[in-house]
């Protein structure tokens, strides 16, 4: 991630992910998901994945590269749906039902690598072992429809209009009128550039 902004900001692996692009607005990019590693790597940091699973997924992109290369595109494309069903939840709009149906797309796969666990006398959600390069993406589209779904019961996404910025975030805000992803980075650099625009201090 960016030095100047945080995994703090978003609040949810599925904002995360949406924000391993450093900026949306004004610009676009630097891409931080640059190589599958990179995915495995950011999976890891926030816990969509264990170590284990890590050094499986590690092994057998390593072996068929260009099968690691088509699941990162698969997952960069997931990202983009995912930042427009966020954004149209931010904006008060309609999601788009082409993002709707992509999303569904990849839970349908996903769901084939799902399976109910009885652990310690509850019942819980797994994956079954052996999964292949699309395990990321699998359990990125889950937690992104958790959200999605959880939309009664839940702050606000937000989008931070930061110079440069445009990522999510949860408002979990007092009020809920929060503006940045980071009061410390984008916050402060907004209040210099509008005092710059107003000419600064006067005599």
């Amino acid at each position: 991630m960016s030095q100047n902004k945080t995994i703090a900001a978003a609040r949810h692996p599925a904002l995360d992910f949406v924000n391993t692009v450093d900026a949306w607005r004004d610009r676009w990019g630097p891409d931080l998901l640059v190589s599958y590693d990179d995915l495995l790597t950011w999976a890891e940091r926030v816990d969509l994945i264990d170590s284990a699973l890590s050094a499986h997924l590690w092994h057998h992109a390593d072996t068929e590269p260009a099968e690691a290369d088509a699941a990162l595109m698969r997952v960069r494309a997931l990202r983009t749906t995912l930042r427009n069903l966020f954004l149209a939840e931010t904006m008060g709009e309609a999601a788009r039902e082409e993002d709707g149906a992509r999303l569904n797309g990849v839970l349908r796969s996903a769901n084939h690598q799902r399976e109910l666990r009885l652990v310690a006398g509850s019942f819980e959600w797994g994956w079954r072992e052996g999964e292949d390069l699309d395990a990321i993406l699998h359990r990125i589209a889950f937690a992104a429809a958790d959200l999605l779904t959880s939309r009664n019961g839940r702050r606000d996404v937000r989008e931070c209009h930061g110079i440069n910025c445009g990522w999510l975030f949860l408002d979990t805000s007092r009020g809920g009128r929060r503006q940045w992803c980071s009061e410390e980075a984008c916050g402060t650099h907004m209040r210099v550039r509008r005092f710059r625009e107003r000419g600064g201090p006067r005599s």
